[in-house]
């Protein structure tokens, strides 16, 4: 094993990077709260301040994905729609289905500039998480508590405030609210049969209502439904502890770009249509596990290098205070204060395993319990 390979596989590499992570991003945070100053009177430089202090937080882990572990991610795709990507806004609709999706939808929007402005619909816990949580209620991201009676409203207005958003973006949701699992794929297949829909063998039912509200919430603003399909060579099993250890994976995405125009308002139709786009995602996977490929040309849209230049910069300002601070502490020999460190440091190495265990797939929303299938209505 080579020094770097052993560095990106070592608790130490780990430590270095998740310190410069957490404490530029508790930075990050401070300024935002300052920034809301700005908001009474000028909403859109508000917006414009915190989309690229966003950016310092999110572009970090995309960081880890491209260059960290040095992933590649193939998209197939229609030549005459690829040069409108990152020129428009967009909704993506992604499948559900591995521990690092998400970071493969943000290195998308990466890919085509447009990382810092991007919206997930998000769990509303996730708004109290430091960091992440916190910079998105920053940049106005839409959170759902996943009981539609309460989320009708506030995640209406959510989306009706992006209408003027000045900033270029993807607005990026899961549709089938959770990471698939044997277990949830057998109760949500039930529920298919229940409602006499046809079965799906390597998605979970989509639920449609959020995909409605955002689609009549931001016509007229947003352009196109990216329909994503992504999957992995060679069956492998990506996840966020791989990419942490410089494991390198290969992705490949299909993207269809569906002019919003062709996706009906009304929202019986909304979520039919919903439903065809799923049964349609799922043959494209059943054609990809029996052929490796996926239709359309294959493209490499090229890494840019402001995800690593950020992240050196943080790096260099942050490192430097960080190992004087622990060398001073050694040197002192006080047995309070070396046990101490081994505290903090035993602290950090927990707060590493907790920010990895979250992304799990075992640790997913509860969907599947007996309550959640009588409640899983569209």
């Amino acid at each position: 094993m080579d020094l770097v390979a052993l560095l990106k596989s070592h608790f130490l590499g780990h430590l270095i990077f998740c310190y410069v992570f957490i404490a530029s991003g508790l930075i990050i945070n401070t300024i935002q709260l300052c920034t809301l100053l700005l908001w009474p009177v000028n909403k859109q430089l508000f917006r414009k301040i915190n989309c690229r202090l966003s950016y310092c937080v999110s572009s970090q882990l995309v960081m880890l994905l491209e260059w960290w572990s040095g992933t590649e991610c193939v998209i197939y795709t229609d030549p005459r729609a690829y040069p409108k990507y990152g020129k428009e806004n967009a909704i993506v609709v992604l499948n559900h289905k591995f521990e690092i999706d998400f970071l493969c939808g943000w290195s998308l929007a990466e890919r085509f500039g447009v990382l810092g402005g991007s919206k997930v619909l998000a769990k509303k816990e996730l708004a109290y998480v430091p960091i992440i949580g916190w910079m998105w209620y920053f940049t106005e991201m839409v959170f759902c508590t996943r009981k539609w009676e309460q989320d009708r409203k506030t995640v209406s207005e959510s989306l009706l405030h992006l209408r003027d958003y000045p900033e270029k973006y993807f607005f990026l949701i899961h549709c089938e609210g959770t990471r698939f699992t044997e277990k949830k794929h057998q109760i949500s297949m039930q529920v298919a049969q229940a409602k006499g829909l046809p079965s799906l063998k390597h998605h979970l039912l989509p639920r449609t209502k959020g995909f409605a509200v955002t689609v009549r919430s931001l016509r007229n603003v947003v352009s196109a439904v990216y329909d994503c399909t992504l999957n992995f060579r060679n069956n492998e099993n990506p996840t966020l502890l791989g990419v942490l250890n410089g494991k390198k994976y290969h992705a490949d995405l299909y993207v269809r770009r569906i002019p919003l125009e062709e996706v009906p308002e009304e929202e019986d139709k909304c979520a039919a249509w919903l439903h065809r786009l799923y049964q349609e995602k799922d043959a494209f996977q059943e054609e990809y596990s029996r052929t490796g490929t996926f239709p359309e040309t294959p493209m490499v849209p090229p890494r840019r290098p402001w995800t690593l230049v950020n992240w050196l910069f943080w790096a260099s300002m942050l490192l430097y205070p960080f190992f004087r601070f622990v060398v001073n502490m050694i040197s002192s020999g006080s047995s309070l204060t070396l046990a101490s460190f081994v505290l903090v440091f035993f602290v950090a190495s927990m707060g590493v395993r907790w920010m990895i265990g979250v992304t799990e797939i075992d640790k997913g929303s509860a969907y599947g319990n007996m309550d959640s299938k009588q409640k899983h209505s569209d």
